[in-house]
Protein backbone atom coordinates (compact mmCIF):
# COMPACT_ATOMS: atom_id res chain seq x y z
CA UNK A 1 0.00 0.00 0.00
CA UNK A 2 0.73 3.59 -0.73
CA UNK A 3 2.34 6.10 2.07
CA UNK A 4 -0.88 7.27 3.42
CA UNK A 5 -0.93 11.47 4.15
CA UNK A 6 -2.43 10.80 7.53
CA UNK A 7 -4.26 8.97 10.35
CA UNK A 8 -6.28 9.74 13.65
CA UNK A 9 -4.82 8.35 16.47
CA UNK A 10 -5.78 8.74 19.96
CA UNK A 11 -4.29 11.27 21.86
CA UNK A 12 -6.32 10.59 25.58
CA UNK A 13 -7.84 7.56 26.38
CA UNK A 14 -10.89 8.04 27.99
CA UNK A 15 -14.35 5.71 28.93
CA UNK A 16 -18.16 5.55 28.80
CA UNK A 17 -20.60 3.47 30.05
CA UNK A 18 -24.12 2.87 29.09
CA UNK A 19 -26.82 0.78 30.89
CA UNK A 20 -29.01 -1.63 28.50
CA UNK A 21 -31.82 -3.73 30.64
CA UNK A 22 -30.25 -3.55 33.51
CA UNK A 23 -26.73 -5.05 32.12
CA UNK A 24 -23.96 -2.26 32.59
CA UNK A 25 -21.45 -1.95 29.15
CA UNK A 26 -18.34 -0.14 30.23
CA UNK A 27 -16.16 0.60 27.42
CA UNK A 28 -12.22 1.75 27.80
CA UNK A 29 -10.21 3.07 25.33
CA UNK A 30 -6.52 2.92 24.65
CA UNK A 31 -3.82 4.05 22.39
CA UNK A 32 -1.67 0.83 21.65
CA UNK A 33 1.32 0.69 19.50
CA UNK A 34 1.80 -2.81 18.83
CA UNK A 35 -0.31 -6.14 19.73
CA UNK A 36 1.95 -7.02 22.59
CA UNK A 37 0.78 -3.47 24.00
CA UNK A 38 -2.64 -4.26 23.24
CA UNK A 39 -2.93 -8.17 24.55
CA UNK A 40 -1.36 -6.48 28.08
CA UNK A 41 -3.88 -3.93 28.45
CA UNK A 42 -6.94 -6.84 27.81
CA UNK A 43 -5.10 -8.75 30.71
CA UNK A 44 -5.53 -5.60 33.22
CA UNK A 45 -9.02 -5.32 32.03
CA UNK A 46 -9.90 -8.80 32.89
CA UNK A 47 -7.94 -8.71 35.84
CA UNK A 48 -9.53 -5.22 37.06
CA UNK A 49 -13.00 -6.59 36.15
CA UNK A 50 -12.48 -10.11 36.50
CA UNK A 51 -16.19 -10.45 38.21
CA UNK A 52 -17.74 -9.07 34.75
CA UNK A 53 -19.79 -11.54 32.53
CA UNK A 54 -17.52 -10.51 29.40
CA UNK A 55 -14.66 -8.31 28.10
CA UNK A 56 -14.80 -7.99 24.61
CA UNK A 57 -12.76 -6.02 22.79
CA UNK A 58 -11.20 -4.91 19.19
CA UNK A 59 -8.21 -3.19 18.12
CA UNK A 60 -6.43 -1.89 15.12
CA UNK A 61 -2.65 -1.36 14.51
CA UNK A 62 -1.04 0.04 12.02
CA UNK A 63 -0.40 3.07 9.71
CA UNK A 64 -3.02 1.01 7.39
CA UNK A 65 -5.09 -0.29 9.42
CA UNK A 66 -3.37 -3.93 9.01
CA UNK A 67 -3.43 -5.38 12.28
CA UNK A 68 -6.79 -6.37 13.32
CA UNK A 69 -8.40 -8.34 16.11
CA UNK A 70 -11.95 -8.80 17.77
CA UNK A 71 -13.37 -11.43 20.35
CA UNK A 72 -17.09 -11.45 21.71
CA UNK A 73 -15.67 -13.10 24.75
CA UNK A 74 -18.29 -15.74 25.01
CA UNK A 75 -20.92 -13.22 23.77
CA UNK A 76 -22.77 -14.91 20.67
CA UNK A 77 -20.93 -14.87 17.53
CA UNK A 78 -20.64 -11.69 16.05
CA UNK A 79 -22.63 -9.61 18.58
CA UNK A 80 -19.68 -8.15 20.68
CA UNK A 81 -16.11 -7.91 18.51
CA UNK A 82 -17.47 -7.11 15.72
CA UNK A 83 -19.49 -4.15 16.39
CA UNK A 84 -16.61 -2.54 18.79
CA UNK A 85 -14.36 -3.27 15.51
CA UNK A 86 -16.75 -1.57 13.11
CA UNK A 87 -17.13 1.53 15.60
CA UNK A 88 -13.05 1.70 15.24
CA UNK A 89 -13.39 1.78 11.67
CA UNK A 90 -16.02 4.03 11.19
CA UNK A 91 -14.37 6.89 12.96
CA UNK A 92 -11.19 5.88 11.03
CA UNK A 93 -9.14 5.39 14.02
CA UNK A 94 -5.66 3.21 14.36
CA UNK A 95 -3.46 2.18 16.90
CA UNK A 96 -6.45 2.08 18.93
CA UNK A 97 -7.78 -0.76 21.36
CA UNK A 98 -11.32 -0.75 22.79
CA UNK A 99 -12.55 -3.29 25.30
CA UNK A 100 -15.91 -3.43 26.50
CA UNK A 101 -16.93 -5.17 29.78
CA UNK A 102 -20.54 -6.47 30.18
CA UNK A 103 -22.38 -6.64 33.44
CA UNK A 104 -25.04 -8.82 33.28
CA UNK A 105 -28.33 -7.30 34.33
CA UNK A 106 -30.06 -10.85 34.50
CA UNK A 107 -32.40 -10.12 30.91
CA UNK A 108 -31.24 -10.99 28.16
CA UNK A 109 -30.80 -8.64 25.13
CA UNK A 110 -30.91 -10.94 22.18
CA UNK A 111 -28.15 -10.82 19.34
CA UNK A 112 -29.76 -7.74 17.97
CA UNK A 113 -29.94 -6.06 21.18
CA UNK A 114 -26.37 -6.94 21.96
CA UNK A 115 -24.99 -5.85 18.61
CA UNK A 116 -26.69 -2.13 19.22
CA UNK A 117 -25.53 -2.36 23.01
CA UNK A 118 -21.77 -3.10 22.42
CA UNK A 119 -21.69 -0.54 19.06
CA UNK A 120 -23.23 2.11 21.72
CA UNK A 121 -20.59 1.66 24.28
CA UNK A 122 -17.94 1.83 22.11
CA UNK A 123 -19.04 4.58 20.45
CA UNK A 124 -19.53 6.54 24.16
CA UNK A 125 -16.03 5.33 25.17
CA UNK A 126 -14.65 6.64 21.88
CA UNK A 127 -16.57 9.61 22.36
CA UNK A 128 -15.15 10.63 25.71
CA UNK A 129 -11.14 10.19 24.14
CA UNK A 130 -9.77 12.86 22.24
CA UNK A 131 -8.46 11.88 19.18
CA UNK A 132 -5.53 13.71 16.61
CA UNK A 133 -4.16 13.35 13.51
CA UNK A 134 -0.72 12.33 12.35
CA UNK A 135 0.15 13.98 9.04
CA UNK A 136 3.31 12.78 6.83
CA UNK A 137 5.31 15.71 7.19
CA UNK A 138 8.92 17.21 7.82
CA UNK A 139 10.30 18.35 11.33
CA UNK A 140 12.11 21.84 10.90
CA UNK A 141 13.74 23.49 13.22
CA UNK A 142 13.92 27.32 13.48
CA UNK A 143 16.58 29.30 14.76
CA UNK A 144 16.33 33.46 15.12
CA UNK A 145 17.17 36.09 17.41
CA UNK A 146 15.37 37.05 20.58
CA UNK A 147 13.96 40.26 18.28
CA UNK A 148 12.47 37.98 15.79
CA UNK A 149 10.24 35.90 18.57
CA UNK A 150 7.23 37.79 17.89
CA UNK A 151 8.25 37.71 13.78
CA UNK A 152 8.03 33.73 14.13
CA UNK A 153 5.01 33.06 16.17
CA UNK A 154 2.85 35.46 14.50
CA UNK A 155 3.53 33.59 11.09
CA UNK A 156 3.23 30.47 12.63
CA UNK A 157 -0.49 31.31 14.49
CA UNK A 158 -1.10 33.03 10.94
CA UNK A 159 -0.37 29.54 9.18
CA UNK A 160 -2.07 27.69 12.07
CA UNK A 161 1.41 25.85 13.07
CA UNK A 162 1.83 24.82 15.92
CA UNK A 163 5.02 24.51 18.02
CA UNK A 164 5.86 20.95 18.83
CA UNK A 165 9.06 22.04 20.99
CA UNK A 166 11.21 25.56 22.01
CA UNK A 167 14.46 26.34 23.57
CA UNK A 168 15.29 29.56 24.55
CA UNK A 169 19.48 29.50 24.61
CA UNK A 170 21.61 32.23 23.72
CA UNK A 171 19.79 32.30 20.13
CA UNK A 172 15.61 30.53 20.12
CA UNK A 173 15.00 27.31 18.31
CA UNK A 174 11.07 26.50 17.41
CA UNK A 175 10.78 22.94 16.60
CA UNK A 176 7.55 22.76 13.64
CA UNK A 177 6.05 19.93 11.65
CA UNK A 178 4.98 20.62 8.52
CA UNK A 179 3.09 18.84 5.08
CA UNK A 180 6.02 18.05 2.89
CA UNK A 181 3.84 20.03 0.14
CA UNK A 182 3.90 23.11 2.14
CA UNK A 183 7.22 23.40 2.70
CA UNK A 184 8.70 25.54 0.42
CA UNK A 185 6.06 28.30 0.69
CA UNK A 186 6.52 27.79 4.64
CA UNK A 187 10.29 28.25 4.85
CA UNK A 188 10.03 31.29 2.14
CA UNK A 189 7.45 32.79 4.33
CA UNK A 190 9.29 32.42 7.79
CA UNK A 191 12.64 33.86 5.74
CA UNK A 192 10.51 36.99 4.66
CA UNK A 193 8.84 37.62 7.79
CA UNK A 194 12.34 37.41 9.68
CA UNK A 195 13.97 39.39 6.87
CA UNK A 196 16.59 36.60 6.10
CA UNK A 197 17.40 36.26 10.10
CA UNK A 198 16.53 33.27 10.79
CA UNK A 199 17.72 30.00 10.44
CA UNK A 200 15.73 26.59 9.26
CA UNK A 201 17.01 23.12 9.15
CA UNK A 202 15.56 20.42 7.99
CA UNK A 203 14.71 17.14 10.03
CA UNK A 204 13.13 13.70 10.17
CA UNK A 205 10.30 13.15 8.11
CA UNK A 206 7.70 10.93 9.55
CA UNK A 207 4.06 10.62 11.27
CA UNK A 208 3.71 13.86 13.58
CA UNK A 209 0.46 14.95 15.08
CA UNK A 210 -0.25 18.46 13.62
Amino acid sequence: MGKLESYKVITKNGSGEIVEKKSRFIANVFSVESQEEAEQKIAEISKKYWDARHNCYAFVIGENSENTRCSDNGEPSGTAGKPILEVITGAGITNVLVIVTRYFGGVLLGTGGLVRAYTQAAQAGLAASEVGEKVYSQKLTLKVGYNMINNVQYYLNQNEIPIADSRYEADVEFDICVREADITRITDGLTQKCEGQITITQGDKGYYLI
